[in-house]
């Protein structure tokens, strides 16, 4: 549309809010909340005309009230056609910015009439509140929008192109039947402050998926609220800290082993705790002996994956729990390797007071480019009164929000979560219902065929049997002049994404490998047959693996500068004569 089709659409949503809140005040009695400028929606609240059927009144037209107790949000969105309709985004390498395409003088689409009485936009919204310089946005035809947007997926890999063993990510492929439901208008359209009497499929949904939850958990209630694994983390720690002040006692320090993953200390961090770090064995696993002699009353919690992050079951976890609690630290479990145990084991039966899930993760929701998330944290009894507000409850005349916790650590976050991942996470629990362990049981399946194969390649960092997820060490082809790293972009030209490298730390050259249960065997035994081939091309052509990718849409970048120097942002480049545009 551009930056003066942008303004029109404004000016247009302006004349039908201002019409909208103008026909609620003179048909429906109530009052307006603020006299304006309404755009694009508008507050009002009952007046003295406001009748007890008011309800029925805006129901009919199709107006609900979008607010708690009395007070009423009257929105309105202009909807243009799909071919006027403003498109914003990015672009990648080889490919030009949206603000670099098009162009400025074009003509902008015209919009529909506002259908309404309209009135001077002086008198809607003060010149003192309306940008006088001209938005600097090209206007674009939707065939050049949408070939833009074609080609940047073409530049991307993803999981509708092969497969992703991101190790510790769960990259699985997620159903597409769960993105329909997500899309359902009476879910997507649903506003936060829609009355819960008037919400109760939502509430209902939250509750039953809480409860799903805790089946597969062990736990006894549960917090909805987190928007990422890490975010859960942190929530976790915060009612742990609330319970210790609760009995007196100050604790400042949280064990963690050294294959942890980095959001581990950084939560506790975040909590203004001190992380200290318990050795793993020549095993892979917590050392226990390590961990007898940092025990003590100054923890507050030790914070464990299980399987761990080179896909071992922790073998001592019940001495670990048992210690734990003789010392009166809080066992905390970090769901992000749930994937292995799905309806197989409970954090909850291995002696964990606390755990947080990656729904997008072990669920099946879609993550990566850092969003959306969502981690709930699960508590035992004695953590209960320290949930995030609101929980919801089930009651004879149905479900609803209660805040009323006196002792909770509050919100953790704007309303109730990330609703859409919730709503995924449900279906894909509903359906795969009693047969949920066949994820774990296919993961491990599928995990433990690439091993058996790649162990031919490259040496097990670790012996014991692996689970989800296992980590082979590249030390030999480093020894021949090839990284990790070099391995993993060899995979690109090959058709992969690669595995996660140079992660758990404890690991040299490491290759973190995680197919997770949706692959099929021909797709492991094509990953199989690629990794075969880098190893031929290490002995007879390193060179061609050390300056891979080849047939990439990007090839070598400086990482180290593109890490340390962030540049996220567009400015639009400075031309003579060309008014200076905040960015």
């Amino acid at each position: 549309m551009g930056g003066a089709g942008l303004k029109q659409l404004a000016e247009l949503s302006t004349q039908r809010a201002h019409h909208l809140a103008a026909r609620v005040v003179e048909r429906l009695g109530y009052r307006l909340a603020f006299d304006g400028p309404h755009s694009p929606s508008s507050r009002a609240d009952p007046g003295p005309d406001a009748g007890a059927g008011r309800s029925a009144r805006l129901a009919a037209r199709s107006i609900l009230p979008r607010a708690r107790g009395c007070l009423a949000s009257l929105g309105h969105r202009a909807q243009p056609s799909a071919r006027d309709r403003p498109v914003c985004g990015g672009a990648g390498v080889s490919e030009p910015l949206l603000f670099e395409l098009g162009s400025h003088d074009r003509p902008s689409p015209r919009l529909p009439a506002p259908g309404v009485k309209t009135r001077p936009l002086d008198e809607l919204v003060p010149i003192s509140l309306r940008r006088q310089s001209a938005l600097p946005i090209a206007s674009l035809s939707e065939p050049e929008v949408a070939r833009h947007f074609g080609r940047l997926g073409r530049l991307n890999f993803n999981l509708h192109q092969g497969l992703y063993p991101l190790g510790s990510c769960t990259m699985k492929y997620n159903p597409a039947v769960n993105e329909a439901l997500a899309r359902l208008d009476d879910f997507a359209d649903l506003h936060p402050y829609h009355p819960p009497a008037r919400a109760q499929g939502a509430l209902r949904l939250m509750w039953e998926l809480e409860r799903a939850l805790l089946a597969l958990t062990a736990m006894d209630r549960m917090s909805l609220q987190p928007a990422a694994g890490a975010h859960g983390e942190w929530t976790g720690l915060r009612m742990i800290q609330a319970y210790h002040r609760s009995r007196g006692e100050s604790r400042d320090e949280v064990l963690v082993p050294d294959s942890a993953h980095g959001t581990n200390p950084a939560s506790a961090t975040l909590s203004h705790l001190k992380t200290v770090t318990v050795r793993s064995g020549s095993d892979g696993q917590v050392d226990l002996d390590d961990f007898k002699t940092k025990i003590s009353t100054r923890v507050a919690a030790v914070m464990l994956t299980n399987p761990n992050t080179v896909g071992l079951f922790e073998k001592d976890i019940l001495e670990i729990a048992r210690l734990s609690h003789q010392h009166g630290v809080q066992l905390y479990y970090d769901g992000a390797n749930l994937n292995a145990l799905v309806g197989v084991a409970r954090p909850g039966d291995m002696g964990f007071d606390v755990v947080h899930l990656n729904l997008h993760k072990t669920f099946s929701t879609p993550h990566g480019g850092g969003g959306p998330g969502a981690g709930p944290v699960g508590v035992k009894s004695h953590l209960v009164p320290f949930l995030p507000i609101p929980t919801v409850e089930r009651t004879d005349e149905g479900f609803r929000f209660e805040y009323e916790r006196p002792q909770s650590i509050g919100k953790v976050r704007s309303f109730y979560g990330n609703f859409g991942m919730l709503l995924r996470a449900y279906a894909y629990i509903r359906t795969y219902g009693n047969t949920i362990n066949e994820v774990a049981q296919n993961a491990v399946l599928n995990a433990s065929y690439l091993r058996h194969h790649l162990r031919r390649s490259f040496d097990d960092a670790f012996s014991g049997p692996s689970l989800h997820e296992f980590v082979l060490t590249a030390k030999k082809a480093k020894s021949q002049g090839v990284s990790a790293k070099d391995i993993a972009k060899r995979l690109i030209d090959l058709g992969f994404h690669p595995p996660t490298v140079y992660f758990p730390l404890i690991v040299p050259e490491a290759l973190m490998i995680e197919p997770t249960e949706t692959e099929s065997k021909a797709t492991l035994d094509a990953f199989v047959a690629a990794v075969e081939q880098i190893v031929e091309e290490i002995a007879n052509d390193p060179e061609l693996v050390k300056t891979a990718p080849h047939n990439a849409p990007v090839g070598r970048l400086d990482e180290v500068r593109a890490a340390r120097q962030l540049d996220l942002r567009w400015r639009p480049p400075i031309t003579k004569g060309a008014p200076v545009v905040a960015s």
